[in-house]
């Protein structure tokens, strides 16, 4: 029986960790593509090609279990080959070699090059913004910059993706503009640090010079921001918030913590009251504005007594959108030489202390909005039910907006005016008006 030549081969693309492993995905898949080859996402494939997270221990577990899938698929005859890359195999390369030898290749996280070559397919220059993209239709990642350059003691990330690294705007532009045609109404900035933008190549923090050139661009509604660093945030980028009803009354940026000795100590270039002044600033420049942000329970030295403060701070801030992990000590990076002296069960507790008190949070601000009338995007339909957001709520993460479908009928995609009828801690109920 004759075998299927290799331009033959379905590809499947797995994709796991962050919404920047996603970018990345797409825009393999997209080379990919242009070279002829058939790709999927996370379907059948006859050669499996895995983007790894490496960024805490359940992220770097659920990559190695699944690296474990697939080469005990392969060794079972089916899939014929299994590729690693993205920042476990990055950060991990010469161990994953010697743990897991079945793997037919491993990559880093800036080797596509390398990468298509094994895929039978060449790296096309001119493909440069195009992108396969995964997400629904109507909204789209796009990565302003790779790597970072902060010293956060905590973080591994340096490591995994190098220096930061900005596209070009005009480069941004034209990608939006690709997307914009294909339908993209929603466009969901990304970086390890937003506000580091544009210093290595414009010589200044040039976000909100970005910003005023995307919002040209037909097609697209709503431009939101993820991922700003609070340390040097560019103040200009909150009147662009206010002035252009394009981008987005939100912003997500990672705090951390809040007690100045371990805002210290993990690097943060920021203390408390320096986070403070700079959400009054936000609040005072953009009343309306939705905040996202993420904390860290457990770090080295984080006594009771710092962590009841950092959940005074949360009570007295009462943050529109809140994520909390466990620390994870992580090899390599400056906090590693700490002693890691919170135990785990202690760490999780105080998660769900923090989460409980946020659930309450919302719950109240939720209850505010009974009565009043959103502009909603509609992602899919669930059940009996239409599943939006508000322009205060990013895809997966945040808030939903549900509406009956038993006597509506809403296109996904689309835009919808929703008055909102009743409200839970995470959820809004609402009816087309």
């Amino acid at each position: 029986m004759r075998t299927k030549s290799i331009g033959k081969k379905k590809i499947n693309i797995v994709t796991l960790g962050c919404s920047k492993n996603v970018y990345d995905s797409e825009v393999l898949m997209s080379q990919l593509k242009a070279n002829g080859k058939e790709v999927v996402h996370e379907d059948k494939g006859d050669i499996v090609v895995i983007n790894t997270c490496g960024f805490i221990d359940n992220a770097k577990e659920e990559s190695i279990n699944t690296i474990l899938e697939y080469v005990e698929a392969k060794n079972r005859g089916e899939v014929e080959k299994v590729f690693v890359t993205g920042c476990l195999s990055e950060r991990y390369k010469p161990d994953l070699i010697k743990e897991i030898p079945d793997v037919d290749q491993y990559f880093g996280t800036r080797d596509l090059p390398v990468l298509l070559k094994h895929l039978g397919a060449d790296y096309k220059h001119e493909l440069v913004g195009e992108r396969l993209t995964t997400t629904p239709r109507h909204y789209a990642y796009l990565k302003i910059s790779e790597g970072c350059d902060r010293p956060c003691s905590f973080c591994a990330i340096p490591l995994m993706r190098g220096g930061h690294t900005s596209t070009p705007i005009e480069k941004l532009v034209s990608e939006t503009q690709k997307l914009a045609k294909k339908g993209t109404k929603e466009l969901i900035l990304i970086a390890q640090d937003l506000t580091y933008y544009g210093l290595d190549i414009y010589k200044k923090r040039a976000l909100g010079d970005l910003l005023k050139e995307l919002v040209k661009v037909e097609g697209v509604e709503w431009i939101r921001l993820h991922y700003a660093f609070p340390s040097g945030f560019p103040e200009d980028v909150l009147d662009i918030i206010r002035e252009e009803p394009k981008v987005c009354n939100y912003i997500d940026i990672p705090l951390q913590h809040i007690n100045s000795d371990l805002l210290k100590s993990m690097k943060r270039g920021t203390t408390h009251e320096k986070t403070d002044a700079l959400l009054a600033k936000f609040r005072e420049k953009v009343p309306d504005m939705a905040i996202r942000t993420t904390l860290i329970v457990g770090y080295p030295g984080e006594t009771e007594e710092r962590f009841q403060e950092m959940k005074e701070w949360v009570r007295e801030q009462k943050f529109d959108r809140l994520g909390c992990f466990t620390y994870s000590h992580e090899e390599n990076t400056t906090a590693y030489v700490l002693e890691d002296d919170i135990p785990q069960e202690v760490k999780e507790a105080r998660v769900e202390e923090i989460m409980e008190l946020q659930s309450q949070i919302s719950w109240e601000k939720n209850q505010e909005k009974i009565g009043k009338i959103f502009k909603c995007v509609f992602d899919r339909k669930e059940g009996n039910y239409f599943i939006g957001r508000t322009e205060y709520d990013s895809p997966d993460v945040d808030n939903t907006v549900l509406v009956s479908a038993d006597s509506t009928y809403i296109s996904i995609g689309e835009f919808a005016e929703v008055k909102i009828t009743s409200a839970e801690e995470f959820d809004l109920y609402g009816e087309l008006v």
